[in-house]
């Protein structure tokens, strides 16, 4: 079609010349001239109908690429563990994934279609310009087309560099805004609401700055080309009417050359545009490549289909963060229970270190210690969120990492330390592992939860829409509904990580009495500062320095006078003070 579109393009300017030619020689009768004009109308209709058949099919095609990039790019984030995105910020993957996908796009789309539609057309033209019509002006016209094209290769590389930049400063100023949205209400607490309004202000003002740059860059082109053909018209009237005066060359050919020229026009923008849009396409890729490229940091090669059951075990396991984060990841998110005094932990070089147990299907693990000590580490290993740098992690005898991934985290119903519900309704949320769960279902994991009466409290009950991340509801509200989630989910390993710190005692209790009851043959690790959490686990360890320090049951834990005993008596005293 687009072939089609050149060569109608084209050859309108030879029948004009010839039209005038005939007029000029009383050649052309009126009924033949009706006839002339009515096939430059059908002529015009077909290349208007060609181009539309073209936009078409070449931009559903590059529709196509951004939906395929955005399809990659998210599936290459879904396969990432916490140590690729505590390199990344969430701005700026955002930013990539709408803004840069749309550079590449466009220049997949509308700079392919300007780069062959004006090549091809530059190609015709100059060919008819220099075949048809009279090589010698063709010559002459054409003379001041290797400057302009200088003028673009230095043009093009700016365009590239000030794009890299515009696209850079448009991620700092999603970050901006994603940072803020997020933290809104603690800005409004803190007073900050001007200081946050000076920031987004000055990100802003930066990414105008740069995208105005960029625009500046891409409006040398105009110049260049208008500079060009305005020299190629001069020179064109100049020595096409010297040959007409010298009768060697007819008006009609003379005319026709014109039309020929001004068609040059668009061949001329398109490839500024083109060089603009690519160049944009280049910044842009630049930044998606590396991440679609990027190798999961948890590698996915387990062939192992069977969903794992049997015992849990831990042999011999060490592991230590790639970077200095371990502080910043032990540290809690929500308020925890205070620990005794003495308990603060010194730094260590593992984040655990030599670390064995064995959980058999059907019993309770409790795991507690000081803030630090290793406790959500270990539950992020057993998810395979990391992998451990020595030793082994088995369930059912087969090494974790010879399950598929979604195998394993589908036998898996985790509730993390800050619960995260999406802009849903809070029936949507607690059914997000089970879709075929019935109303029935999300009732009675919700009455387990002791959410149920929560619930009712709203005017839409269970349809109440939560808000982005929960925010409607509290802390321990939004931790209850994780609970929830997890307890209507029928993966055989309950992680609960410190899942019950935001809800005061009472509601604890109640949770905790409930869940004993339900477990049934679920095997559970609950990691919690209250070590009332743990009191009736069937052994619970204690973590310290990322080492095992006691180990056993309640009672013998209580008896033996170490950590555990010192932290209960603590927590003992403080419920009792709390309820006088």
């Amino acid at each position: 079609m687009l072939f089609g579109v050149a060569v109608l393009t084209v050859w309108v300017p030879r029948r004009v010349g010839d039209i005038i030619d005939a007029l000029v020689g009383g050649r052309l009768t009126g009924p033949a001239l009706a006839l002339e004009l009515v096939l430059l109308v059908v002529m015009g209709v077909a290349i208007y109908l060609l181009r539309v058949g073209w936009r078409f099919a070449l931009f559903r095609a590059a529709f196509r690429l951004g939906v395929e990039l955005r399809t990659r790019l998210y599936d290459r984030l879904a396969l990432q563990g916490p140590t690729f995105f505590h390199r990344q910020r969430t701005g700026d993957l955002m930013a990539r994934a709408t803004n840069d996908v749309d550079a590449v796009e466009m220049a997949a789309g509308e700079a392919y279609l300007a780069a062959f539609d004006g090549t091809l057309t530059l190609v015709l033209v100059v060919a008819m310009m220099t075949l048809g019509v009279d090589w010698r002006l063709a010559v002459v016209a054409l003379f001041p087309f290797p400057f302009m094209a200088w003028a673009f290769f230095y043009i093009s590389r700016r365009v590239h560099d000030a794009w890299r930049h515009s696209l850079d400063r448009f991620s700092d100023l999603n970050e901006q805004v994603q940072e803020s949205m997020s933290a809104v209400r603690t800005l409004r607490a803190l007073g900050l609401e001007a200081q946050a309004g000076r920031d987004f202000a000055h990100h802003a003002q930066r990414a105008a700055d740069t995208g105005f740059e960029a625009q500046k860059w891409e409006a040398a082109y105009e110049p260049a080309v208008g500079l060009t053909l305005t020299t190629a018209s001069a020179l064109t009237l100049a020595v096409g009417g010297w040959f007409v005066w010298h009768q060697e060359m007819t008006i009609g050919a003379l005319t026709a050359f014109t039309m020929y020229l001004g068609q040059l026009i668009w061949p001329m923008f398109a490839a500024g545009w083109v060089l603009s849009l690519i160049e944009r396409g280049r910044a842009a890729w630049a930044r998606l490549d590396p991440l679609l490229s990027a190798a999961p940091s948890v590698a996915d090669r387990g062939a192992c289909v069977v969903a794992p059951e049997g015992t849990l075990r831990f042999d011999a396991v060490r592991f230590t963060y790639p970077s200095t984060l371990s502080q910043a990841l032990e540290v809690p998110t929500v308020p925890a229970a205070r620990e005794a005094p003495g308990s603060t932990e010194a730094p260590r070089a593992f984040a655990l270190d030599a670390i064995d147990f064995e959980l058999p299907p059907g019993r309770t693990l409790g795991i507690v210690g000081p803030t630090g000590a290793g406790k959500s580490t270990l539950l992020n290993l057993v998810l395979r969120h990391y992998e451990p740098r020595a030793g082994a992690i088995r369930w059912g005898g087969t090494a974790l990492t010879d399950y598929r991934l979604d195998v394993l985290r589908g036998a898996i119903a985790w509730v993390p330390q800050e619960a995260f519900l999406f802009s849903a309704t809070i029936a949507e949320n607690i059914a997000l592992a089970r879709a075929d769960a019935t109303r029935e279902d999300i009732e009675n994991a919700a009455r387990l939860a002791d959410l149920h009466a929560d619930i009712l409290r709203f005017a839409q009950g269970y349809d109440t829409r939560v808000g982005e991340r929960g925010v409607t509801l509290s802390g321990g509200q939004r931790q209850r509904v994780a609970i929830a989630r997890a307890l209507l989910s029928a993966a055989p390993l309950l992680l609960l990580d410190d899942a019950l710190s935001a809800v005061d005692t009472g509601t604890e209790a109640r949770i905790l009495a409930q869940l004993r009851g339900v477990r049934g043959g679920r095997t559970a690790i609950i990691v919690s500062h209250r070590l009332s959490a743990v009191a009736d686990a069937d052994e619970i360890i204690v973590l310290q320095h990322g080492g095992i320090v006691e180990r056993g049951a309640h009672d013998a834990l209580v008896a033996r006078d170490g950590w555990y005993a010192a932290q209960w008596r603590y927590q003992q005293l403080e419920a009792s003070l709390e309820a006088a």
